[in-house]
């Protein structure tokens, strides 16, 4: 369990009791060190059952997620790119913080639909039509 807070968006305050936080072995190179020091981070957050986060953010950051939530709503995320537990820790809250950030953007405005210019139009009658003589002249010639 983390004990300091996790500041997000604006408005979005992440308390340090709904943050879990596993200490692992990373993998890769790194000699004895890897093999002896549990340099790797696991943060755990119930997005779900979270009261920190607004219904939205919540759908948004599970969606978002993807791979990494589990079937009850819990995103996890594995920091091992550095080789000590603190840089890795903090990677990991920020990553959690860049998703949230992510999640909790306002959706874009509707797209207008637009109608094709007047020229446009005719330059495809056009071709259309210009395509539809030649197809014309494939067929049998006739004697008058």
């Amino acid at each position: 369990m983390s004990t300091d807070p996790l500041h997000a968006a604006r408005d979005i305050v992440i308390a340090g009791w709904e943050l879990s936080e596993s200490f692992i072995r990373a993998s890769g190179p790194g000699g004895q060190n890897v093999n002896k020091v549990a340099t790797a981070v696991q943060l755990r957050f119930d997005i779900r059952n979270s009261p920190s986060l607004p219904e939205r953010v919540k759908k948004n950051a599970i969606k978002l997620g993807g791979s990494r939530v589990s079937k009850d709503g819990v995103i996890i995320i594995e920091a091992n790119r550095f080789r000590t537990q603190e840089r890795n820790r903090a990677d990991a809250r920020e990553r959690l913080v860049e998703l949230i950030n992510q999640a909790s953007e306002p959706p874009p405005p509707p797209r207008r639909k637009t109608r094709p210019t007047r020229g446009s139009v005719e330059r495809r009658l056009a071709a259309k039509t210009g395509r539809g003589q030649i197809k014309k002249a494939r067929g049998k010639v006739r004697d008058e």
